[in-house]
């Protein structure tokens, strides 16, 4: 029976009320490069993408008042929101963990930044971390 694979971490999302300080620090102080900002509108969240060429790191900030970063800001503050997983086939990978009792947020795949499907575990099955799973387009 084929399993799916991880293939590395896509990014480690960074939950942010501004995104000068940590931009600044990522961008001129590590040299890290600046892919740009994208909006993913229903997530309700900027992301300022940054990619060191083995990951990525996004500071995600809210669009909305009503997004579920705005809700993790005011519960927790600023810092990392959640882990992303590349993996080979999303499809496979929802339908193998949901049958190991794995909850998720996102029964199906959806389209995330960079035009990745993605769904989301949900953090009650990964002891307390939110973890994204992700496939290129």
């Amino acid at each position: 029976m084929k399993r799916f694979k991880i293939l590395g971490i896509e990014h480690v999302a960074i939950a942010v009320k501004d995104f000068g300080p940590l931009s600044d620090f990522f961008g001129d102080l590590l040299g890290i490069h600046y892919d740009g900002r994208e909006e993913v509108s229903d997530q309700k969240v900027f992301a300022d993408i940054f990619n060191t060429g083995n990951g990525k790191l996004e500071l995600i900030k809210e669009s909305d008042a009503n997004s579920p970063i705005s809700k993790f800001l005011n519960k927790k503050g600023p810092g990392v929101h959640h882990l992303a997983f590349l993996v080979d086939d999303i499809y496979l990978a929802i339908e193998q963990l949901s049958d190991s009792a794995v909850r998720f947020i996102d029964s199906k795949p959806r389209i995330g930044a960079d035009g990745m499907l993605i769904a989301f575990i949900h953090p009650k099955s990964s002891p307390g971390i939110l973890i994204e799973l992700c496939q290129k387009p």
